[in-house]
């Protein structure tokens, strides 16, 4: 009886220090797991803007050779003149076309007069043929035979005096469309030709500065925001006040492959002249954010060696979740990943929150 007494005694006086050790042991649990800030994630979008620098280059452009080896007679337009499509830039010579037209000219006629002659000689034996027995069958196939062999030899002549008629009238240099003649590289009485057969340099540049092209070359990364038709603004040096709008009109739907660049283009109003081919521009290209992306702060973003990651919370265990970046701002960033809306980031990801570690989190604000 003595001994159970004891017994219990000794039992009662245990448990409640077995307790409190129990409980030390979770209160130091939790408070070796260190409470740190984190936030609620929710859909939210990040819109900037890139700023990258473009060229301007006149919407038409066109070098205009000679198609025929001559000489320059007279000139009718200087660098700086507007013309019109159509309109007489140049007039050339070439004494030699003038002989092989006359030449193109008798073979025709000559050619004309034969097949006439053979033409008239079998539509006699034709009627002739309608008596029996006054003209065979022969003669009559041999005349029809040599009035169509005279038939092509006579389209064969107009041929070639059409060929040296056209080549004559290449003799004249006219506007393909309506733009102002930026360069002019020969005089009157310049020997002129072909490329590479005259003269290596053009006799005139001629460009349409209505209408301009902005081009673009777009990195890789950024190419995903962009929109056809989107609209953009841009500067220029010469006028660094002065903003000028445009919109996205193709795209160029592949990557360079050296840059890794795609090329855009945007078709700028040019009708008062205040912008020049050439020009150099720094656009400012808005970036919407993507669908499936999530606006979260840069403080959130861990840049490791080993990647980028965000930290997720769940069941107080912190999880190092790889992401890939999109748009930056100075404060945000746009991360796509294995992330949902709900999920519990920390505010200040940095590598002593290690994966798989007992955190303790507490909410605010992002």
């Amino acid at each position: 009886m003595i001994a159970l007494l004891a017994s219990t005694t000794a039992w009662h006086a245990c448990s409640p220090s077995n307790a409190e050790n129990e409980s030390g042991g979770s209160a130091a649990i939790e408070a070796a797991a260190p409470a740190i800030a984190a936030f609620e994630l929710k859909p939210d979008r990040l819109s900037s803007t890139l700023k990258i620098p473009g060229e301007l280059v006149a919407y038409q452009q066109v070098d205009l050779y000679a198609k025929v080896s001559s000489f320059i007679k007279t000139l009718h337009a200087d660098v700086g003149s507007e013309v019109r499509a159509g309109q007489l830039l140049a007039t050339l010579e070439a004494p030699e076309l003038n002989s092989q037209l006359l030449g193109a000219a008798s073979r025709l006629k000559s050619q004309e007069a034969t097949y006439l002659a053979s033409k008239a000689t079998y539509e006699r034996l034709l009627q002739t043929s309608k008596t029996p027995g006054t003209v065979s069958q022969n003669d009559l196939d041999l005349a029809l035979a040599r009035q169509n062999a005279d038939l092509a030899q006579l389209e064969a002549a107009k041929a070639a005096h059409a060929e040296v008629t056209d080549m004559r009238n290449y003799l004249e240099i006219r506007a393909p469309f309506s733009g102002v003649i930026t360069a002019r590289n020969v005089s009157p009485g310049a020997y002129v030709g072909p490329t590479g057969r005259g003269s290596e340099a053009p006799i005139f540049t001629l460009q349409d500065h209505q209408r301009l092209r902005l081009v673009v070359s777009i990195p890789e990364a950024y190419t995903g925001y962009l929109q056809k038709n989107g609209e953009v603004t841009f500067t220029v040096k010469s006028l660094p006040n002065q903003p000028f709008e445009a919109h996205v009109n193709r795209l160029a739907g592949a990557l360079d492959t050296r840059l890794r660049s795609q090329r855009i283009e945007m078709d700028v109003n040019n009708a008062e002249k205040r912008l020049l081919p050439g020009m150099v521009a720094e656009v400012n290209i808005p970036l919407n954010g993507l669908a499936n992306g999530f606006a979260i702060p840069s403080s959130a973003v861990l840049n490791s060696t080993q990647g980028v990651y965000v930290i997720k919370v769940e069941d107080n265990k912190a999880s190092w979740v790889p992401i890939t970046t999109g748009n930056i701002t100075p404060d945000k960033t746009e991360v796509f990943g294995d992330i949902k809306e709900g999920d519990r980031l920390v505010l200040r990801a940095n590598e002593e929150i290690r994966n798989n570690s007992a955190v303790s989190i507490t909410l605010s604000a992002p």
